[in-house]
């Protein structure tokens, strides 16, 4: 493994919001992380490396309840604001799984973000933007 979870947590302490995201995921693929997924109902977090190893987290906060019913267009709405820095990250976990957001994978090869649904359906795929 190529990086620790403190070393995560550090790059993780300095995202204020979700303007902050371009600049994290760099800090994390300069320490040869290719990628995460996570459970947005526990904030568990699955880190892999370039070389396939895997870490992960424990569970982070009390389970947020899951909707079942996806409802994309308000997800997509949430998502904007916090993308704009109008929300935090707690809040954002709750407003994914407020509309059937189960969690998301990142991919730093294809440099994606693919948020899916409870039953692992993709939701929405975005590039992850380039640091400014």
């Amino acid at each position: 493994m190529k990086f620790t979870l403190e070393q995560v947590h550090e790059a993780h302490a300095k995202v204020k919001s979700g303007a902050d995201f371009p600049r994290y995921v760099q800090d994390l693929k300069d320490m040869g992380m290719a990628g995460y997924t996570i459970d947005v109902s526990t904030g568990k977090t699955t880190y892999s490396d370039v070389e396939g190893a895997m870490l992960a987290t424990d569970v982070a906060y009390e389970a947020l309840p899951l909707n079942e019913i996806l409802n994309k267009e308000r997800f997509a709405e949430r998502l904007k604001l916090h993308q704009q820095g109008g929300t935090d990250y707690p809040t954002f976990c709750k407003d994914c799984t407020d509309n059937g957001v189960a969690g998301w994978l990142l991919d730093f090869e294809k440099m994606t973000c693919t948020y899916f649904d409870v039953r692992g359906n993709d939701v929405l795929t975005e590039q992850i933007p380039a640091v400014k």
